[in-house]
């Protein structure tokens, strides 16, 4: 209601993790990222905290100097709560005896921070701490009994985010598949000092309440990925369809403007919004005003560093538009200064889903953010680049031209001959399907010279001949 005031918005606290080979500018980078991600959910970032650590393998994440310093943010104690004391397993014992080495490094390096300065006076407390980094079920307890507050993994952050933003039935079957994945591991430490009773009667012995909801979570993700399997079936269908058709998929990291340029070539009206993961579903648009042959553009979902591997192999389904492309438009944010490893990042995603070899082109977006002496080095550095912005016609009509050059660059130029007998079922198949040049009349027919690729003209001549009567 206007007279109420709104819920104040929950303070979060980043830790980042430097391992060893990394530099602090990497970690920086990602932080910044990861900023921006936890606000796309909706919280006020507070502060940072980084460490450099030999790895992430123990159990206890940060040092005890660092796990202090958290507590300062988050008001809890900085210590781990001992739930049960219990016997080490052999395996456990073993485990500890092989990476000593690595443990001890990591103690030494617990007071070796990144810079972090920790205001004098803190007014603020943040009610969530997030980790640049996949957690352990144990680690994530550990840092929730120390820091006195929930926390939450790099993982866990863009899963909520995909959860939030999946409105179409597929792309909702997409992210509970990777969200069940990723909760299940997960179950153990969330129930730990709960009901973890045997349950069910009948004979032998009944399943612990963990393993009856472990149980219960993987046949939900196989129900899932049954209905999955099937809504990818009608998608081929379609696909299908459209295979004699030549297609534009628009690929990059998130938020580089793949959405905004999709707009502007189509004259679609679809979702634009400057935050990250705004486009989860594949949109197929035809390019406008139309070209002949006709062009559909699609837009796909966006990449980040550290995509989570479940929710790849979920989208894989969407991702196949790129595959079965004619050409990809690599769309990146050419003011971010970090574009180039972003670049790497799509490239790399890309290919493990099997769309490594495609054509390109790359789209350096964004370029009215730059000043005339930075869109020179881009120019110089990637010279078969084109640089645009979504808001410049001339820009748009320069990337149209360009892509349409592409395909005409494998396109012939031809005759076609049809018959009065013909003219009615073809000829306007004819006109929608490749570029016509010119037509001229005569006594017998119609003559079309065409500009297209060669076997459309090979499968409209064979369709031509199956209407022609012979002549005995």
């Amino acid at each position: 209601m206007s007279g109420q005031n709104k819920p104040a918005m929950q303070k979060a606290i980043l830790v980042g993790i430097q391992l060893p080979k990394m530099e602090a500018s990497e970690v920086q980078s990602s932080l910044q990222e990861l900023s921006r991600l936890v606000t796309t959910l909706g919280y006020q970032v507070i502060g940072q905290i980084s460490q450099k650590r030999g790895s992430t393998k123990s159990a206890q994440l940060l040092g005890d100097g660092k796990m202090q310093e958290l507590a300062k943010w988050t008001g809890g104690t900085g210590k781990i709560a001992s739930l049960v004391d219990r016997k080490k397993s052999k395996a456990a014992l073993k485990w500890e005896a092989e990476n000593e080495e690595e443990l001890i490094e990591d103690e030494i390096e617990e007071d070796a921070d990144l810079d972090d300065e920790l205001p004098s006076d803190m007014k603020e407390k943040a009610d969530i701490v997030i980790v640049d980094c996949d957690l352990s079920p144990s680690q994530l307890r550990n840092l929730e009994s120390a820091a006195g507050v929930p926390a939450l993994d790099r993982t866990g952050v863009i899963i909520e985010i995909f959860s939030r933003h999946a409105k179409t039935k597929t792309a909702r079957l997409q992210v509970e598949i990777a969200r069940l994945a990723y909760l299940a591991p997960r179950m153990r430490e969330a129930n730990m000092g709960g009901d973890d009773r045997e349950g069910g009667g009948g004979k032998g012995v009944g399943e612990s309440a963990f393993e009856l909801d472990k149980r219960r979570i993987r046949d939900r993700i196989k129900e899932l990925k049954t209905e999955l399997a099937s809504i990818s079936n009608e998608h081929e269908v379609r696909r299908a369809r459209r295979s004699q058709e030549l297609t534009v998929a628009l690929v990059g990291y998130t938020n580089a403007g793949k959405s905004s340029l999709m707009r502007a070539l189509t004259g679609s009206d679809i979702l634009v919004a400057d935050k990250l993961f705004a486009t989860l579903d594949t949109t197929i648009r035809p390019l406008y005003p139309e070209s002949r042959p006709k062009l559909l553009i699609s837009d796909t979902v966006g990449f980040i560093k550290k995509l989570p591997h479940d929710l790849v192999a979920s989208f894989k389904s969407t991702l196949d538009e790129a595959l079965h492309a004619s050409l990809l438009l690599y769309v990146v944010d050419s003011s971010d200064p970090s574009f180039r490893s972003q670049l790497q990042v799509t490239q790399s995603v890309l290919a493990e889903v099997g769309v490594g070899e495609a054509p390109f082109l790359l789209v350096l977006n964004k370029r009215d953010n730059l000043t005339e002496e930075e869109q020179q080095k881009l120019q110089e550095e990637f010279p078969d680049a084109i640089q645009i912005s979504t808001r410049n016609k001339e820009d748009l009509q320069r990337l149209r031209d360009k892509v349409l050059s592409y395909f005409e660059s494998d396109m012939v130029d031809a005759e076609i001959f049809i018959p009065y007998l013909a003219q009615s079922a073809v000829i306007g198949d004819l006109r929608q399907k490749v570029r016509v040049l010119s037509e001229s009349y005569s006594e017998l027919g119609l003559t079309v010279k065409v500009r297209a690729p060669q076997n459309a003209v090979d499968q409209f001549q064979q369709k031509i001949e199956k209407l022609t009567p012979k002549r005995r």
